[in-house]
């Protein structure tokens, strides 16, 4: 680990221990779990200032075909109803298009986390279509309603990409799941904070969305979700080199907040990173914190007699899920 890191865990390490905020209950996962989420590549065609895996053009992690596969034969043989495909950009994949028709035919719920731009070209640009065809969920990053913030974040000339294909996926039928959209094509939207601070009431949030998108580009979509940003990756180092890392620390602990506790993502979901590691959660991959278990996905597979309820490892990150209304 560089020094730099080292410092910043330091940083980190100087508060409270997250595990002391938990209990007995809730530092273990539900018996049953309902969500796999595969994180199936670091390679992405940005470079957004707030990622916590560090993600990029230059990342050359991308999940196997055998360890895709694997991640199949866990959802489906051990009770998921959830695939949840993330990366980079997971598109980006080469096998990215088999995996989800897999998923699918399976019988799984597949959502997958894009950051839109991506599929404006090729060899993306099908896979709107492919998306809406095969029912999946897309929860789509879009960190504001105007072009500056997000550019800020993304780079230049993002936020036009991002209208255009969120136009595309209403055209498809994405984004009326809650009214009258009798396909149910769900387009979730998710906001970040573009520095050091908490996220606004959700609540609030949505309806300035949903006004502004629906006046300025006549754009639908069914939920906003408000995510803080956790103190890894690229936004763990940027707050260390400004000097801005304890103090947003400082922000997420005294904001933590007991009710959000139980219900952590952590507790119902196993994360599984490119290479097949086990984790609780993606930030959890992005801290290089596996499983106390020690397992793999392919081990998973080839054993179905291994459990998948298991202690969880915490750390001080995990403040950033539990901070105001929660992140997870």
């Amino acid at each position: 680990m560089p020094a730099t890191d080292e410092q910043a865990q330091a940083v980190m390490d100087s508060f409270p221990p997250f595990f002391e905020r938990t209990d007995e209950d809730t530092r273990r996962t539900h018996e049953r779990l309902d969500v796999l989420q595969v994180n199936v590549g670091r390679l992405c065609n940005l470079a957004c200032r707030h990622c916590h895996m560090d993600a990029g053009p230059n990342r050359t992690e991308v999940m196997a075909r055998d360890t895709l596969q694997a991640c199949l034969d866990v959802a489906a043989g051990r009770g998921f109803k959830t695939l949840d495909v993330t990366g980079g950009a997971p598109e980006m994949n080469p096998d990215f298009e088999w995996f989800v028709r897999e998923a699918a035919a399976r019988g799984l719920d597949v959502i997958v986390r894009s950051n839109l731009v991506v599929m404006l070209d090729e060899p993306y640009r099908h896979l709107p279509e492919v998306l809406a065809e095969l029912g999946a969920t897309v929860f789509a990053s879009l960190p504001h309603y105007t072009a500056k913030p997000v550019e800020k974040q993304r780079g230049a000339n993002t936020f036009d990409g991002v209208i255009a294909m969120l136009q595309r996926l209403n055209a498809l039928g994405y984004g009326r799941a809650e009214g009258a959209n009798e396909d149910g094509l769900v387009l979730n939207l998710v906001f970040n904070p573009s520095g050091a601070f908490l996220p606004p009431d959700q609540e609030a949030l949505e309806k300035e969305y949903r006004a502004k998108l629906a006046e300025d580009y006549g754009i639908v979509f069914d939920r906003v979700f408000a995510i803080a940003n956790n103190p890894l990756g690229r936004f763990g180092n940027l707050l260390h080199k400004t000097g801005n890392l304890e103090r947003y620390m400082g922000r997420l602990v005294n904001a933590f907040n007991p009710d959000t506790v139980p219900a952590m993502m952590c507790r119902s979901q196993l994360s599984v990173g490119w290479d097949g590691a086990l984790y609780d959660c993606d930030f959890n991959q992005a801290a290089g914190l596996p499983c106390k278990n020690g397992l793999t996905i392919a081990e998973l597979a080839a054993d179905p007699a291994l459990p998948l309820a298991r202690d969880i490892a915490f750390g001080n990150h995990c403040y950033a899920c539990t901070a105001g209304a929660g992140s997870s």
